[in-house]
C-alpha cells in the first residue's frame, strides 16, 4: 500500500504526464474519484489520496486540526512524489485545502479547481454541519453516515440509487474515522477565511458551484470566483454538492477542457 508523509496514495495514467491531484471533501477518501480518474488520466498522472485521519492514512490528529494542516498535507504529498508542481482538483474541504496551498506555496501549484467551495464561513452550511454533528453525538455513526447523502446529492438521484448507497454503508461504517476525527475536521472548515487574502492569489482558479446543492450554497462559489484575480467559473443546474459523481461526463469534459486552456461556456 503506497504512502507518502503518512497519507496512502494511488497513481493513474501514464508516469510521464502533467501531475493532477484530486483531493476529497470531508469524508476524505480518494475513491470518491472513481467517476473521474478514469476519464482525467487520459492525460494527466493523477494522483488520489487519502486525507490525514481518514481512510489507510495516518488516523493521528493533533488537537486542533487547521485547513493549512489540510494544505500542508498536500505540499507534503508532492514533496514526497519529487514534484516540481502539480494542479490540484479538490472538492469541498480538498477545494479549500487547495486555496489554502496556493497561499502556502504558490511556485508549487500550476491551476486550481475548486468544487463547492468557499472563501468564508457560510451561514448555511454552518447549520449543516452543526446539524450533522448532533446526529453524530446522539446517534452515532451509522445515523450520521445514513443521513450523509441528503447533504450531498439531489433527490432524484437518491431514489434512484438508493440499493447503491445502502450496499455502500457497511464499508463506510467499517472506515468510519471516527467522531473525535470528524470533530476536529468540521471545526477546520467551518474556521477556515480567506475571504481577504483572495487577491493573493494568482493561479488560474477554475471554480465549480452546482445550484442545487443542499450543503454548500452556490452563492459562497460565486463569492470565491469574484474575489480572485484569474478565475474561470462553471455553474451546474443540477448535480448537488457530489455533482462530479451525479454527472461525472459533464464534469470530467468541462474540468478536461478548461485545464487545456479551452475557452468553455458555463
Amino acid at each position: 500500500m503506497p504512502q507518502a508523509a503518512g497519507l496512502y496514495y494511488e497513481t493513474h495514467g501514464p508516469d510521464d504526464a502533467p501531475p493532477l491531484i484530486l483531493s476529497s471533501g470531508l469524508g476524505g477518501s480518494a475513491s470518491y474519484w472513481k467517476p473521474n480518474i478514469t476519464a482525467l488520466a487520459t492525460q494527466y498522472r493523477v494522483i488520489a489520496y487519502d486525507h490525514r485521519g481518514t481512510g489507510r492514512s495516518d488516523r493521528a490528529l493533533p488537537e486542533v486540526v487547521t485547513v493549512d494542516d489540510f494544505a500542508a498535507d498536500i505540499l507534503a504529498l508532492i514533496d514526497a512524489l519529487d514534484l516540481p508542481r502539480a494542479t490540484i482538483v479538490g472538492h469541498a474541504a480538498g477545494g479549500v485545502a487547495a486555496l489554502a496551498l496556493a497561499l502556502l506555496a504558490p511556485d508549487r501549484i500550476d491551476k486550481l479547481v475548486v468544487v463547492n467551495g468557499w472563501a468564508s464561513p457560510d451561514p448555511h452550511f454552518l447549520r449543516c454541519f452543526a446539524a450533522r454533528l448532533a446526529l453524530l453525538r446522539g446517534s452515532g455513526a451509522e445515523a450520521y453516515l445514513r443521513a450523509q447523502p441528503l447533504f450531498l446529492y439531489p433527490p432524484n438521484w437518491i431514489s434512484a440509487n438508493d440499493a447503491l448507497l445502502e450496499a455502500e454503508l457497511p464499508e463506510q461504517l467499517a472506515h468510519f474515522p471516527g467522531a473525535a476525527t470528524m470533530e476536529k475536521r468540521i471545526a477546520a472548515l467551518a474556521a477556515f477565511d480567506v475571504s481577504e487574502r483572495l487577491r493573493e492569489i494568482h493561479r488560474p482558479v477554475l471554480v465549480v458551484v452546482s445550484d442545487d446543492d443542499m450543503l454548500v450554497p452556490p452563492n459562497a462559489g460565486v463569492a470565491l470566483a469574484n474575489g480572485l484575480p484569474i478565475a474561470g467559473f462553471c455553474r451546474a443546474e443540477h448535480g448537488g454538492h457530489a455533482v462530479n459523481v451525479v454527472d461525472p461526463g459533464a464534469f470530467n469534459s468541462f474540468v478536461l477542457a478548461w485545464l487545456a486552456g479551452e475557452t468553455v461556456e458555463e
